[in-house]
C-alpha cells in the first residue's frame, strides 16, 4: 500500500521564497512611502517613489534569488559529479563510508553494511547524495522557481501599501500606511505559519515587530530631511 502522508517540508523551497518576497515587498515599499511622506513630499511624489520601489525591488529580488539559488545548485552539481567519480574509482571505500553513516545513526555494523550494499545496488549515487551530501528531491535548489516566487510575491506585497496611497488622502498617509502595513504583515506571518505548520502567533509577532522597526527608522530619516520645512 502506498503511504499517502504528506509532509510540509515539501513546501519549504517555494514557501521560503514567497514569504521573503511578500514580506520584503510590504516592508520596503511601506517604509519608502512613509519616508518620502515624512519628508513632506506631495501625493504624486510619494506614489512615484512607491512604484519605482516596487519595480526595482521585484527585479532585485528575482536577480538575488536566482543568483543565490543558482550558486547552491552549482555546488550540488559539483558535489554529485565528484561523488559519481569516487563511486567509479573507489566503490569499496564509498560503500564503507555509507555503512559508517548508518552506524552513526544507530544501526549495528553488520546491518549497516547490508543496507549500504543493497542501496548501492539499487541507486548508489542517490544513496550517497541523500545520506552523505544531504541532497534530496525536497531540498534540491530550483533557481527559476525561487526567482519567480520572490519577484511575484514581492510585487503583490508592494502593491498593498501603494493601494493605500491611492485610496487615502495624503494628510492621513503617515497613519494609514504603517497601520495597514502592520496588518498586512501580521496576516502574512499567520498565513505562512499556517501553511508551514508553525505557531501562528509567534510568526505574526515576529514579522510585525521587524516591519514596525523598519518603518519607524525610515520615517525618522524622512522627518530629519523634511523638504517642506
Amino acid at each position: 500500500m502506498r503511504h499517502a502522508e504528506r509532509h510540509r517540508t515539501e513546501r519549504i523551497g517555494w514557501l521560503r521564497a514567497a514569504v521573503l518576497g511578500a514580506n520584503d515587498g510590504i516592508v520596503s515599499t511601506a517604509s519608502l512611502v512613509l519616508g518620502v511622506a515624512a519628508a513632506g513630499a506631495d501625493a504624486k511624489a510619494v506614489l512615484v517613489a512607491g512604484v519605482a520601489g516596487l519595480v526595482a525591488g521585484a527585479m532585485s529580488m528575482a536577480a538575488g534569488e536566482y543568483v543565490s539559488v543558482s550558486s547552491q545548485s552549482d555546488t550540488e552539481r559539483a558535489d554529485l559529479t565528484r561523488e559519481k567519480e569516487e563511486l567509479v574509482s573507489a566503490p569499496d571505500q564509498e560503500q564503507a563510508e555509507l555503512a559508517g553513516i548508518y552506524v552513526s545513526r544507530g544501526l549495528d555494523p553488520e546491518l549497516a553494511s547490508t543496507v549500504a550494499i543493497q542501496l548501492m545496488k539499487h541507486d548508489a549515487l542517490g544513496a550517497h547524495a541523500r545520506d552523505e551530501l544531504g541532497i534530496s528531491e525536497v531540498s534540491t535548489a530550483r533557481p527559476m522557481q525561487a526567482a519567480f516566487a520572490s519577484a511575484s510575491t514581492f510585487s503583490v506585497g508592494a502593491a498593498l501599501p501603494l493601494l493605500i496611497v491611492l485610496l487615502v488622502p495624503s494628510h492621513l498617509l503617515m497613519w494609514a500606511v504603517p497601520g495597514s502595513a502592520l496588518l498586512f504583515l501580521a496576516l502574512l506571518g499567520s498565513l505562512a505559519a499556517r501553511t508551514g505548520g508553525a505557531p501562528v502567533l509567534v510568526a505574526a509577532v515576529r514579522v510585525t515587530f521587524w516591519g514596525a522597526l523598519a518603518m519607524a527608522l525610515t520615517a525618522g530619516i524622512g522627518a530629519l530631511f523634511e523638504v517642506a520645512a
